[in-house]
């Protein structure tokens, strides 16, 4: 009721004009010249320049929620207005091409309905910020239907040398689950999607740049290894660097000893996949991870991985909605595989960077192409400080870095995954890298904050 009352006010003093102040002139886009606007300031918390960093303002703090997406033109006022269009795009493109602009830049962006009940969850952008910087950010109303946004990540579901698993990426890097919950990551030489073609046409993640050099090459051996990035328990305090996985459980071990997957769908622990999100800024899948009886005790979870454009980085958000240990003292985890020619690494509070050279290669080995050596592969685990990260290494299953962690009260914890290599358009070296995931750590533990200023009309 509060909420309803104080949307009364806004609208009343919209009536009134007496919001009407203006900080910057009204944005113009050729003939769309809205006569509404919302005010948000946006704050960087960091010292940290930032750039394509997410913002994400939820429904409920949002002061008219009920809006529909092409309603909704978010303006940088500060931005530099795009010129009109030449006839040539405007022949491609059609009508729903931008037009000039007067008096800012429009930002794109999703109205993202994560929970699938038909009303959007989240506002979601990008902007880039100085050091501390606090900046206006217009939400223009009134229907809008111009604007291509050309998708910088994707994510799907898909059939993979007749295997269900999903696929996520950016345009600098993607991830991709064969192994149950253990994932591979692949790097791009042009920032480009690739993953439709990859299950499109069920094309060899080593073998794709026989297609195109530029779609680069798998880059994450996983086999029993946590690969990129995989979720643990840690359930025994007096062995610590005794782990449980979902995929190596009991019944896997009495059923299909040998196997690197679980045993049958009933018996052992199953999983299920779905888009949350599928672009243009963002793009999410979700795991669902069922049936997993570890021997000492019965869980069940839902993992999220997300994709940012221009990022070289995914993060993951798991919540445990089944946890019934038969010990005390059970403590989730998550990790990733140290690099086999590991001569970098870093582990200092929620931090884990491995990185080194590495032959890039089919591990199923089924013909004579040679192998790819490629002078730097980088690999990166963020845990936010707030679940209290505890570093362990795992010298089982390949060898992996971890950390332990403390969740929140209803059993969910994040952390963030981060991915390059030397062939890539950038962070091509352990130096690049090293700053990259430190200045990410920084930005995922202080994200960009919002407040409402008001609504106005001319």
């Amino acid at each position: 009721m509060k909420t309803k009352h104080l949307l009364s006010l806004l609208l009343a003093g919209l009536c009134t004009g007496t919001l009407s102040a203006q900080n910057y002139p009204w944005y113009t886009q050729g003939d769309f010249a809205p006569q509404k606007r919302i005010e948000f300031k946006i704050t960087n918390p960091t010292n940290l320049e930032v750039k394509d960093a997410p913002v994400i303002i939820k429904r409920e703090g949002f002061p008219m929620p009920d809006l529909h997406e092409m309603m909704i033109t978010i303006v940088d006022p500060q931005g530099t207005p795009r010129p009109a269009p030449s006839d040539s795009v405007l022949n491609v493109q059609g009508g729903h091409q931008l037009r000039a602009e007067s008096n800012g830049r429009m930002l794109f962006h999703q109205l993202d309905d994560l929970d699938k009940d038909g009303i959007w969850d989240e506002l979601f952008f990008q902007v880039d910020l100085k050091p501390k910087e606090t900046r206006t950010i217009y939400i223009y109303l009134g229907e809008n239907i111009r604007g291509w946004n050309k998708h910088g990540t994707h994510a799907n579901i898909a059939s993979y040398c007749r295997h269900i698993m999903p696929f996520w990426e950016t345009g600098e890097v993607g991830w991709k689950i064969w192994f149950a919950n253990s994932v591979d990551a692949y790097g791009k030489r042009k920032s480009q999607l690739v993953s439709p073609v990859l299950y499109g046409e069920n094309v060899d993640g080593y073998g794709i740049a026989n297609i195109n050099h530029d779609y680069g090459s798998d880059i994450q051996e996983v086999a029993p290894s946590f690969g990129a990035s995989a979720i643990c328990l840690f359930e025994n305090p007096d062995k610590p660097d005794s782990i449980s996985m979902p995929r190596k459980t009991p019944t896997k071990q009495k059923l299909a000893p040998e196997s690197l997957w679980n045993a049958g769908q009933i018996s052992d622990t199953r999983y299920a996949y779905d888009v949350i999100v599928n672009g243009p800024l963002r793009s999410m899948i979700k795991i669902k991870g069922m049936n997993w009886n570890t021997g000492n005790g019965f869980y069940e979870y839902e993992q999220y991985y997300t994709a940012y454009a221009n990022q070289n980085y995914c993060r993951s958000k798991v919540h445990f909605n089944k946890f019934f240990p038969t010990r005390d003292g059970v403590l989730m985890g998550c990790g990733m595989r140290k690099k086999p020619q590991e001569d970098n690494f870093i582990q200092k509070g929620g931090i884990i960077i491995s990185s080194g050279p590495e032959e890039v290669r089919d591990p199923e080995k089924i013909d004579q192409r040679e192998n790819i050596v490629v002078d730097f592969i980088g690999g990166a685990i963020v845990v936010k400080d707030r679940y209290k990260p505890q570093y362990q290494y795992i010298p089982y299953y390949e060898g992996n870095h971890t950390f332990r962690v403390t969740p929140d009260e209803d059993n969910t914890f994040e952390y963030m995954v981060c991915t390059a290599w030397s062939e890539g358009t950038k962070l091509r070296n352990k130096t690049d890298f090293n700053k990259y995931v430190e200045e990410q750590a920084v930005q995922f533990n202080n994200p960009i904050t919002y407040k409402f200023v008001k609504i106005e009309g001319k």
